[in-house]
């Protein structure tokens, strides 16, 4: 176990020295130095009013017809991994990416960058799980694309995806819209991907193994809706956890997230390998989990939705929106103290998804 945990540790990424001239892993980390890069380069060159609110999606109207676009990459490693495969976690991250603006998905491309040499049974099986996994989802493949890259240029295969999907017209949900008072709701246990995605790659063995929660949640969302509009925003907690999304909506709308952290759940499993680990399960990627910011009134009901559906089980209260004079996230621990919950810095895995 030893020579594994030192390779480990080449993994977590420790706060880095400010980098401006060449892109580290970290950039990729869905934490702060994503944050910067999208800040300082992407946004520059393509603000626009629709870029501008940092969602998930993009929610834009066409003759009178409101859609939500979003596009995503997966480069996860290894390609399959207990609970899915990058095939089926390219369209469950799609389709969520869109639920997260209240809309039903329809329509996904998928292009393919393959390494040359990769096995086409391993090519086959990923496909066949990507269609599998739509058609589960209800949505349909409409367009894609193939690029081969010589041996040694790629990592097997990598996946590109768009999807298209339909809100309704009386829905407004985005990251700017949280109020103090307002409910902070956890649709289940968190970090079971990323250990997922850890165990297999370092060939860890746990007791009780531990399974990717990649799932596709629009069915979800359609209860929660059908039980209450009174929701501000929703993300799926993936690169950089918990910790990171619940970040980025305080600074996207200017206030403080206060969190309890026994309301918080983790399986046992997970929080004994991140205990073993050195990880903070608030930093580990999910792939199967909700953040929603609602309205007070409305948290019972919603919360009662949730837990009437399966991927919403173990959904909880898990903390609420104050008021701050700068943006910030903390934590009542089990012990009664209290600590800043900061956006990830570095890269605790990466290839995540």
């Amino acid at each position: 176990m030893g020579d594994k945990t030192n390779s480990l540790a080449q993994l977590s990424c420790p706060a880095p020295l400010p980098v401006k001239d060449t892109v580290v892993l970290g950039h990729g980390s869905g934490g702060r130095l994503s944050a910067d890069l999208m800040r300082s380069i992407f946004l520059p060159a393509f603000r626009n009013p629709v870029l501008e609110r940092l969602d998930d999606q993009a929610i834009i109207n066409v003759n009178g017809t409101r859609l939500a676009m979003t596009t995503d990459s997966f480069v996860v490693k290894p390609l399959f991994f207990p609970g899915g495969d990058i095939g089926s976690l390219a369209v469950h991250g799609t389709v969520n990416d869109l639920a997260m603006g209240g809309a039903k998905p329809l329509f996904l491309s998928a292009a393919f960058i393959i390494e040359e040499g990769l096995s086409i049974d391993v090519l086959r099986r990923v496909v066949d799980s990507l269609h599998a996994a739509a058609r589960d989802a209800g949505v349909e493949i409409v367009t894609g694309d193939t690029k081969v890259v010589e041996q040694g240029c790629g990592d097997e295969l990598f996946i590109n995806t768009t999807g298209i999907g339909l809100v309704p017209d009386d829905l407004d949900l985005s990251a700017d819209r949280a109020r103090p008072g307002d409910k902070v709701l956890l649709s289940g246990s968190i970090g079971e991907h990323g250990i997922a995605i850890l165990a297999q790659r370092e060939g860890l063995e746990f007791e009780c193994p531990v399974e990717s929660d990649s799932a596709a949640l629009h069915n979800l969302v359609a209860d929660m809706l059908h039980a209450s509009r009174e929701i501000r925003c929703m993300r799926d907690p993936t690169r950089g956890g918990v910790s990171s999304t619940l970040n980025e909506i305080a600074e996207q709308s200017r206030v403080g997230i206060r969190l309890e952290e026994s309301a918080i759940p983790i399986r046992e499993e997970v929080r004994g390998a991140c205990e073993m680990l050195g990880l903070d399960p608030l930093y580990v990627a999910n792939e199967g989990k909700l953040i929603a910011i609602v309205a007070p009134e409305a948290a019972g009901v919603l919360l009662d939705a949730m837990r009437s559906n399966p991927l919403g089980r173990n959904a909880q209260i898990i903390g609420t929106v104050v008021e701050a004079r700068s943006p910030i996230v903390t934590i009542r621990t089990s012990l009664g103290t209290s600590r800043i919950v900061d956006m990830l810095t570095g890269d605790q895995l990466p290839r995540i998804c």
